[in-house]
């Protein structure tokens, strides 16, 4: 590897723009491209997502931006569809279905990429699978567990520190658990909150998102493990900032202070 990374911008946060606003939006706050969300109700949906999404990089690319990962479907429409338009990266999370358990979530997983090989090979798209908190693989240990049996060009992991550090995982270890298949970093930054008082027996947490400089997750630690090991990729802000008047993510024109905020940090860390 380089060395060289880039910095996208999962665009959630800005779901009713139109997709020229979103590119100048982008291309203002400094990043060098985005994470586009291909579900209903967004720029690109996906039941129009094999003609949507070839224009939708087009009209980043006149702002001099690309789309470096699409979060959609899992499902070979939406893997042709990134290949037609030059997204290298088809990002999904790993939910757990607790009907049938842990071991056997992992092997209905695999059951259902295995068929799809073919198809991210000759599309040359890999799937990018995030540890993710809640229901779902939450570690880089349980990522790599779930994915190690594949070739890394095919199917890689999306490493996010932050939930990682929810979990316990320190940051140069959970990068060394998935560098051989490490396809993406994503950056955010997090917390837990005690929802409840000190009088009260049921003591419940909730988990709130924060900028770079805060939280469980070191992000000079993220970066210098990265730079010795040489990463070449896109590191992903996940621009996820929680609203403490509501419950819910803060989004529009309340992220966008946040969000140059957060690259102009993490650009100093890999300069």
């Amino acid at each position: 590897m380089s060395g060289k990374v880039s910095f996208t911008v999962f665009t959630k946060p800005w779901q009713d723009k139109p997709l020229p606003e979103l590119a100048r939006l982008v291309r203002g706050m400094g990043f060098d491209g985005i994470e586009l969300p291909v579900r209903p109700g967004f720029q690109v949906t996906p039941e129009r997502i094999m003609s949507d999404l070839p224009k939708a990089a087009r009209i980043l690319a006149d702002e001099g931006l690309r789309i470096g990962s699409v979060a959609g479907n899992c499902d070979a429409a939406t893997i042709q569809a990134c290949g037609e338009a030059g997204v290298p990266i088809l990002r999904v999370m790993a939910r757990v279905d607790m009907t049938i358990g842990y071991a056997a979530t992992e092997k209905q997983l695999r059951s259902q990429w295995d068929p799809l090989l073919p198809v991210l090979e000759k599309s040359r798209v890999k799937i990018g699978v995030q540890n993710h908190a809640g229901q779902n693989v939450g570690s880089a240990i349980g990522l790599m567990h779930l994915i190690e049996g594949y070739d890394p060009k095919l199917v890689g992991a999306v490493l996010d520190p932050a939930h990682c550090g929810l979990d316990g995982e320190p940051e140069e270890i959970a990068i060394d658990i998935v560098w051989t298949h490490l396809a993406m970093v994503n950056l955010k930054n997090a917390f837990r909150v005690r929802e409840v008082g000190p009088e009260y027996d049921d003591v419940r947490w909730k988990v709130y998102w924060t900028n770079g400089h805060q939280g469980f997750t070191s992000w000079p630690a993220v970066a210098t493990e990265l730079k010795r090991r040489g990463y070449a990729g896109d590191l992903c802000l996940t621009a996820e900032y929680s609203n403490p008047l509501e419950r819910g993510d803060k989004t529009g024109a309340d992220v966008e202070p946040l969000a140059a905020a957060d690259l102009a940090y993490a650009r100093s860390l890999f300069e």
